[in-house]
């Protein structure tokens, strides 16, 4: 009797020590003791770094827990990719101040990222012969038509949909709150109340322009209904999630109950929190996912494995090399396209009330990730985090610029100081104070103005900001660059 007594101890202590050294990562299973992988996790944390490095001075690097005290972001949850497989997946923060901590389960909206996802289903409808890409959607849609517009015998089409090349107007939607009515579909096509977005209409020649359109992606969700008659949750969840094993993500909209434990609530810049925790978003193809970082990274799998011709689970790979193919400026079916060869990577992001994130992967590295976060200053955060992961992971993207700095004496500083006004949206503020300029973009934390030049200056986020001066040395105006756009804001005192 002692010695099976014995025998058992043995085995329960072996099978523990079993559990302890395996957990599971997105497709199988890992050592949980892998001091590498423990320590390549721990430099991604500590490695966090801004979009410029000034030449002949130290790198600066932050750990997460600082930029996101920095940020005022309460939650965040990362997913990397790397040889094909998801690496690791790591929650911090809260859900919601003071409440549960952030887990890899945590639910977050995807916001735009709803909208590659959709793609993939409409691309599954074309591969089945019951959508074509150039054919007129008024062909197929049923319960509301495009309406006629000027530009006679150019037509909306799948692709110009999926491409934001149907000359649809809406750029985003706003959602709806938890007190406020939501409108049905048509509504929200015409802009019929209670819908809070305008009708959406074609304004300019289809295909012949790219502008990102919400409503574009809010017809397909249309489209996709009436082809399939179903319900366009019910109809990703069978073609698209399910298959992907995309577990915990869903269109429906508002979200289940039973899943509302594990929703993220959304914050404000700064930190208070969403009224009514999150809004509702009937737009659900361009807005409508709830996920995690580790099911947006299987979503990316998929259609790296498919591209190389390994999988054809939801799409062949005539079509996954279609949809990574640019299609117009650099856009392909669904997704943002940069780079060519073993650098191609697509990306895409999103930002809904209280909520951003992003997605990246190569086509043929097996490499990316996933960040999301449950505030609008996310959009300021998450850059940081994919750098320091580019970093450790080697990407041939999301590295530092160097800038060369120009010290200015204070005097010459301290003439920038004042308010700025745009021509739209609220004023900018440029401060002088400790030796430091800073600028205070409307409804984001205040940023250092670092010279590169007399007039010339960069913040750590890569923003370019330069000012104007008249004949007598007096500041006229300022001009931001931000990405690919520019505004110019005049000196008001």
């Amino acid at each position: 009797m002692r010695k099976k007594a014995h025998r058992w101890v043995l085995t329960v202590a072996l099978v523990a020590v079993a559990l302890a050294l395996v957990t599971l990562d997105g497709r199988g299973l890992r050592g949980a003791g892998d001091d590498a992988l423990e320590a390549r996790i721990a430099r991604v944390e500590a490695g966090l770094r801004p979009a410029v490095r000034v030449a002949g001075h130290p790198e600066v690097t932050w750990t997460l827990a600082e930029r996101m005290e920095h940020y005022n972001v309460p939650g965040v949850s990362v997913a990397v990719l790397d040889h094909g497989r998801i690496a690791w997946a790591r929650g911090y923060g809260v859900q919601e101040k003071g409440g549960a901590a952030v887990t890899t389960e945590a639910l977050f909206q995807a916001a735009s990222i709803s909208k590659p996802v959709a793609a993939l289903g409409a691309l599954r409808l074309v591969e089945q012969g019951r959508l074509a890409l150039d054919e007129n959607v008024n062909a197929k849609l049923v319960s509301w038509k495009v309406p006629p517009h000027e530009f006679h015998g150019q037509s909306v089409t799948l692709r110009g949909l999926l491409t934001h090349s149907a000359g649809l107007t809406v750029h985003g939607f706003r959602g709806y709150a938890v007190d406020e009515p939501v409108p049905t579909l048509t509504q929200i096509l015409d802009g019929v109340k209670p819908a809070n977005s305008a009708p959406i209409r074609v304004d300019i020649a289809p295909g012949t322009r790219w502008r990102y359109s919400g409503g574009g992606y809010t017809v397909l969700q249309q489209l996709i209904e009436d082809v399939t008659g179903q319900p366009f949750a019910d109809y990703m969840r069978e073609a698209v999630l399910a298959p992907l094993g995309m577990h915990a993500s869903t269109y429906e909209q508002p979200l289940p109950e039973p899943l509302r434990p594990r929703a993220a609530t959304g914050h404000r810049v700064e930190g208070r929190a969403v009224r009514g925790k999150w809004h509702r978003y009937p737009e659900q193809a361009a807005a409508g996912l709830w996920t995690t970082p580790s099911d947006l990274l299987r979503f990316a799998i998929e259609l790296q494995e498919a591209y190389a011709g390994r999988s054809n689970t939801v799409i062949s790979q005539q079509m996954a090399q279609q949809m990574l193919s640019v299609q117009l400026e650099n856009w392909g079916l669904g997704l943002q396209l940069t780079g060519a060869g073993d650098t191609l990577r697509f990306s895409h992001s999103g930002g809904n009330e209280g909520f951003r994130c992003f997605l990246t992967a190569y086509a043929t590295r097996g490499q990316g990730a996933a960040v999301m976060t449950n505030s609008d200053a996310g959009a300021a955060l998450y850059p940081e985090i994919l750098r320091s992961i580019a970093a450790e992971y080697n990407w041939p993207d999301f590295q530092p610029e160097t800038k060369q700095l120009l010290p200015l004496p204070a005097a010459q500083l301290r003439r920038f100081a004042g308010r700025y006004r745009a021509a739209q949206g609220p004023d900018l503020l440029v401060k002088f104070k400790g030796g430091r300029l800073t600028m205070e973009p409307a409804g984001e934390p205040p940023v250092e103005l670092l010279p590169e030049s007399e007039a010339q200056f960069f913040t750590w986020d890569g923003t370019a900001v330069r000012f104007s001066l008249d004949s007598r040395g007096r500041v006229t105006n300022l001009v931001v660059q931000r990405g690919g756009s520019s505004w110019t804001a005049r000196k008001i005192r």
